[in-house]
Protein backbone atom coordinates (compact mmCIF):
# COMPACT_ATOMS: atom_id res chain seq x y z
CA UNK A 1 0.00 0.00 0.00
CA UNK A 2 1.13 3.73 -0.85
CA UNK A 3 1.73 5.71 1.55
CA UNK A 4 -1.17 8.06 2.59
CA UNK A 5 -3.78 5.35 1.32
CA UNK A 6 -5.97 3.76 3.15
CA UNK A 7 -7.89 0.34 2.99
CA UNK A 8 -10.58 -0.20 1.11
CA UNK A 9 -13.83 -1.89 2.72
CA UNK A 10 -13.11 -4.65 0.59
CA UNK A 11 -8.97 -4.97 1.90
CA UNK A 12 -10.87 -5.16 5.60
CA UNK A 13 -11.18 -8.37 7.44
CA UNK A 14 -14.74 -8.96 8.54
CA UNK A 15 -13.72 -8.41 11.77
CA UNK A 16 -11.58 -5.37 10.78
CA UNK A 17 -14.76 -4.00 9.03
CA UNK A 18 -17.51 -4.99 11.64
CA UNK A 19 -15.09 -3.29 14.53
CA UNK A 20 -14.94 -0.06 11.78
CA UNK A 21 -18.27 -0.24 10.91
CA UNK A 22 -19.53 -0.05 15.28
CA UNK A 23 -16.66 2.30 16.04
CA UNK A 24 -18.42 4.65 12.78
CA UNK A 25 -22.01 4.16 13.96
CA UNK A 26 -21.03 5.49 18.05
CA UNK A 27 -20.65 2.55 19.49
CA UNK A 28 -18.14 1.95 22.74
CA UNK A 29 -15.14 0.12 21.24
CA UNK A 30 -14.62 -0.96 24.67
CA UNK A 31 -17.93 -2.76 24.77
CA UNK A 32 -17.17 -4.84 21.62
CA UNK A 33 -17.88 -8.42 22.38
CA UNK A 34 -17.04 -11.71 20.39
CA UNK A 35 -19.60 -14.18 20.39
CA UNK A 36 -19.59 -17.46 18.27
CA UNK A 37 -22.72 -18.87 16.81
CA UNK A 38 -22.55 -22.34 17.76
CA UNK A 39 -24.75 -25.33 15.94
CA UNK A 40 -27.02 -25.36 19.30
CA UNK A 41 -28.06 -21.75 18.28
CA UNK A 42 -30.16 -22.78 15.84
CA UNK A 43 -33.71 -23.81 15.33
CA UNK A 44 -35.64 -25.85 12.94
CA UNK A 45 -35.56 -23.25 10.51
CA UNK A 46 -31.33 -23.75 10.38
CA UNK A 47 -30.78 -20.28 11.59
CA UNK A 48 -30.25 -18.80 15.35
CA UNK A 49 -33.53 -18.99 17.58
CA UNK A 50 -34.43 -15.57 18.40
CA UNK A 51 -34.20 -15.70 21.96
CA UNK A 52 -30.38 -16.84 21.60
CA UNK A 53 -29.66 -13.05 20.39
CA UNK A 54 -31.11 -11.48 24.21
CA UNK A 55 -28.65 -14.01 25.59
CA UNK A 56 -25.58 -12.46 23.43
CA UNK A 57 -27.08 -9.05 23.93
CA UNK A 58 -26.65 -10.08 27.92
CA UNK A 59 -23.51 -11.80 27.62
CA UNK A 60 -22.01 -8.64 25.42
CA UNK A 61 -23.67 -6.13 28.08
CA UNK A 62 -21.55 -7.92 31.34
CA UNK A 63 -18.43 -7.30 29.60
CA UNK A 64 -19.15 -3.80 28.59
CA UNK A 65 -20.27 -3.53 32.17
CA UNK A 66 -17.02 -5.18 33.53
CA UNK A 67 -15.37 -2.16 31.24
CA UNK A 68 -17.12 0.37 33.23
CA UNK A 69 -16.54 -0.97 36.75
CA UNK A 70 -12.75 -1.86 35.82
CA UNK A 71 -12.85 2.28 35.07
CA UNK A 72 -14.48 3.52 38.44
CA UNK A 73 -12.15 0.89 40.24
CA UNK A 74 -10.54 -1.86 39.03
CA UNK A 75 -10.66 -5.37 39.69
CA UNK A 76 -12.57 -5.36 43.04
CA UNK A 77 -15.13 -3.18 41.77
CA UNK A 78 -15.42 -5.33 38.86
CA UNK A 79 -16.00 -8.15 40.75
CA UNK A 80 -18.77 -6.28 42.88
CA UNK A 81 -20.72 -5.66 40.08
CA UNK A 82 -21.09 -8.76 38.53
CA UNK A 83 -21.69 -10.10 42.25
CA UNK A 84 -24.50 -7.61 42.50
CA UNK A 85 -22.70 -6.16 45.70
CA UNK A 86 -23.34 -2.42 45.84
CA UNK A 87 -24.34 -0.23 42.83
CA UNK A 88 -24.25 -2.19 39.95
CA UNK A 89 -26.67 -2.45 36.47
CA UNK A 90 -30.39 -4.15 36.38
CA UNK A 91 -32.41 -4.81 33.11
CA UNK A 92 -35.41 -2.94 32.96
CA UNK A 93 -36.54 -3.53 29.49
CA UNK A 94 -35.48 -4.94 25.96
CA UNK A 95 -36.50 -5.11 22.60
CA UNK A 96 -34.46 -6.78 19.58
CA UNK A 97 -34.99 -5.62 15.62
CA UNK A 98 -34.06 -8.93 14.10
CA UNK A 99 -32.97 -7.41 10.50
CA UNK A 100 -31.19 -10.75 8.92
CA UNK A 101 -31.14 -14.75 9.40
CA UNK A 102 -28.07 -15.84 11.07
CA UNK A 103 -26.73 -19.14 10.20
CA UNK A 104 -23.65 -21.39 11.26
CA UNK A 105 -20.63 -21.11 10.95
CA UNK A 106 -20.53 -17.23 12.27
CA UNK A 107 -18.85 -15.47 14.61
CA UNK A 108 -20.53 -11.99 15.61
CA UNK A 109 -19.12 -8.80 17.00
CA UNK A 110 -21.96 -7.34 19.61
CA UNK A 111 -21.27 -3.60 20.67
CA UNK A 112 -23.36 -1.10 23.17
CA UNK A 113 -23.60 2.90 23.15
CA UNK A 114 -25.38 4.40 26.07
CA UNK A 115 -27.71 7.30 25.05
CA UNK A 116 -30.40 9.07 26.84
CA UNK A 117 -29.27 9.42 30.67
CA UNK A 118 -31.14 10.05 33.43
CA UNK A 119 -30.12 10.01 37.37
CA UNK A 120 -31.46 6.58 38.10
CA UNK A 121 -31.01 4.92 34.43
CA UNK A 122 -30.90 5.25 30.63
CA UNK A 123 -30.94 3.69 27.47
CA UNK A 124 -28.54 1.40 25.75
CA UNK A 125 -28.55 0.92 21.91
CA UNK A 126 -26.79 -2.38 20.65
CA UNK A 127 -25.54 -3.49 17.24
CA UNK A 128 -24.88 -7.69 16.32
CA UNK A 129 -22.06 -7.24 13.02
CA UNK A 130 -22.44 -10.85 11.44
CA UNK A 131 -18.44 -11.63 10.10
CA UNK A 132 -20.22 -13.66 7.42
CA UNK A 133 -22.53 -11.24 6.55
CA UNK A 134 -20.21 -8.22 6.43
CA UNK A 135 -23.30 -6.27 7.91
CA UNK A 136 -25.16 -5.39 10.99
CA UNK A 137 -27.80 -8.48 11.30
CA UNK A 138 -30.00 -7.19 15.14
CA UNK A 139 -30.48 -4.02 16.53
CA UNK A 140 -31.51 -3.52 20.13
CA UNK A 141 -32.63 -1.10 22.65
CA UNK A 142 -32.40 -1.68 26.35
CA UNK A 143 -33.39 0.65 29.38
CA UNK A 144 -30.99 -0.36 32.08
CA UNK A 145 -31.24 1.06 35.53
CA UNK A 146 -28.55 2.13 38.62
CA UNK A 147 -29.52 -0.45 41.24
CA UNK A 148 -28.35 -0.46 44.59
CA UNK A 149 -28.40 -4.34 45.58
CA UNK A 150 -27.57 -3.42 49.50
CA UNK A 151 -30.83 -1.94 49.83
CA UNK A 152 -32.55 -3.46 46.80
CA UNK A 153 -33.91 -0.58 45.12
CA UNK A 154 -32.44 1.86 42.06
CA UNK A 155 -30.73 4.27 43.01
CA UNK A 156 -28.33 7.48 41.30
CA UNK A 157 -24.87 5.98 41.51
CA UNK A 158 -23.48 9.50 41.46
CA UNK A 159 -21.43 11.88 39.83
CA UNK A 160 -18.06 9.50 39.06
CA UNK A 161 -20.01 7.03 37.40
CA UNK A 162 -22.25 9.37 35.43
CA UNK A 163 -18.81 11.36 34.13
CA UNK A 164 -17.97 7.50 32.74
CA UNK A 165 -21.04 6.90 30.91
CA UNK A 166 -20.31 10.77 29.58
CA UNK A 167 -17.56 9.34 28.06
CA UNK A 168 -18.97 6.02 26.66
CA UNK A 169 -21.98 8.36 24.86
CA UNK A 170 -20.84 9.31 20.89
CA UNK A 171 -23.40 11.78 19.26
CA UNK A 172 -23.28 10.23 15.98
CA UNK A 173 -25.23 12.20 13.36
Amino acid sequence: MAPGESKSNNALSPEEEGEAKLTEMGFDPLSFYEQKVVWGDLDSFRHVNNVRYVRYLESARMHWLQSIGQELGGQERVRDMVAGKGISLILGEISVRFRRPVTYPDTLLIAHRPHEPFPTHFKCAAAVWSNAQRTVVATSDSKLVWYDYDHLKKCDPGAETHAVLARRMRNVD
